[in-house]
């Protein structure tokens, strides 16, 4: 299975490289396969970890030792117990031990995300409107929240430094001030930008400038700190022990593409023909 998967690997990685000639079958195929891998992975993932402890353990908590149910419960856990027939793994014999007590409040999100799946039937798929407007109306607020303090709140803070402390404390709190000033003014659409005022604007788009070009640097390093990594597999994976994978699926996927691109100029001049 390792072998199996150093291989695989290497197929992958070649296949998204191979996007570099141009748009080919290898790379289509890469990137549904990581689309559908990656969005199944989360689906489970969210499932066991949010759903199932969060959503249906507070529905259906784990009954205790001795505890007499009412009617209307004897009923909510006769429903428990056919989806427990359906699938057990899920629904255990006697509720979900995950440390919660009953809450008919979730009742709200189960029913949310039951119209959320509703998208998928034409006829019903208004439902999925109600969920949306709670999912957008509810991220809205705490992003709101958020940037608020992180973005607004900490900007403020940050920009109260000491001016003299040092030389270098200084000019660094200096520049930064006038960064935080001039840049302001560029966003200032208020008033025209000419002048004194358009000079000033100029100077915070000059900041601007530094600042955008020093985050995208900084998400190239990243990158490319990724392709090391994946030359360096592709090195590792061409020993013997691995049966010289790199090597191998070079050369069969050269072959395959040139096989691929002679084939389809073929179809295109047959077409124009």
């Amino acid at each position: 299975m390792e072998l199996f998967g150093v291989w695989i690997a290497v197929l992958f990685t070649f296949s998204i490289f191979s996007y570099l000639y141009k748009d080919n079958p290898f790379y289509k195929a890469a990137e549904h396969i990581f689309v559908g891998v990656s969005a199944g992975y989360w689906v489970a993932t969210y499932f066991w970890t949010q759903i199932h402890p969060n959503l249906f353990g507070r529905l259906w908590p784990l009954i205790g030792d001795g505890e007499q149910l009412g009617l209307i419960m004897r009923a909510w856990y006769g429903l428990y117990n056919v989806a427990g027939l359906i699938h057990p793994g899920i629904f255990p014999e006697g509720g979900i031990d995950r440390g919660h007590e009953f809450n008919i409040v979730y009742l709200v999100p189960l029913f949310l995300g039951i119209f959320m799946l509703m998208r998928i039937f034409p006829k019903v798929g208004w439902l999925a409107r109600w969920s949306m407007a709670y999912v957008v109306g509810l991220a809205a607020g705490l992003r709101i929240y958020g940037f608020l303090n992180s973005n607004i709140v900490a900007q403020i803070r940050g920009a109260a430094v000491p001016l003299f402390d040092g030389w270098f404390t200084a000019v660094t709190s200096l520049i930064m001030i006038i960064g935080t000033m001039t840049g302001l003014f560029y966003f200032f659409f208020s008033k025209e930008h000419t002048g004194v005022f358009g000079k000033i604007s100029r100077v915070g788009i000059y900041f601007l400038m530094i600042s955008f070009g020093a985050s995208f640097g900084f998400a190239v390093m990243g990158r490319i700190s990724l392709l090391i990594g994946r030359y360096y597999d592709l090195l590792e994976f061409n020993k013997p022990e691995y049966h010289h994978a790199t090597s191998w699926v070079l050369v069969g996927m050269v072959a395959l593409l040139a096989l691929w691109a002679f084939r389809t100029r073929e179809q295109t001049g047959s077409l124009e023909s």
